[in-house]
């Protein structure tokens, strides 16, 4: 039941990344990365604030009690944001998005294989470093598909 149910959830994710990283793009040719990447986190941390005032009630005890380290998952977010808003209008959003995954998936492996943050480990086999292997073909072959060469 819960496969059924993450994968076609993970699916819709990764098509919403694609098109916030389209609109990103775009609002950078507007403004700035920073500004962008700021006026991103101020929406989202609104509707955020507005769906825990809804459904979930603020426990600041909890949100204190947490390991510090973990609080550091944002500044990861935005450094990725940042990069995506600069990658979209120069290399487009298909070569943005595969290699964001190829880097996703490249950090993944390493911390599944050293069990980093509490993960179990699996360490890294020949199958693995393949995937990794196609990742980076299809990255190269997106990019050298792109006929407009965009320079902003």
């Amino acid at each position: 039941m819960l496969l059924t149910f993450a994968f076609p959830l993970l699916l819709l994710g990764g098509m919403a990344i694609a098109v916030q990283s389209t609109i990103n793009g775009s609002l950078s040719l507007h403004t700035d990365v920073v500004t962008t990447a700021w006026l991103t986190n101020v929406v989202a941390s609104v509707i955020l604030l507005m769906l825990i005032l809804l459904f979930e009630p603020l426990d600041i005890q909890k949100i204190l009690s947490v390991p510090i380290w973990q609080y550091t998952g944002a500044l990861f977010g935005n450094f990725c944001m940042v990069a995506i808003v600069i990658a979209v209008p120069r290399i487009g959003t298909a070569a943005t998005i595969v290699g964001i995954i190829a880097g996703q998936v490249m950090m993944g492996l390493i911390i599944d294989h050293f069990g980093w943050f509490g993960n179990g480990q699996l360490p890294l086999d020949i199958k693995r470093t393949a995937a990794l292997g196609l990742l980076a073909g299809a990255l190269y072959l997106i990019y050298l598909s792109d006929k407009r060469r965009v320079t902003v």
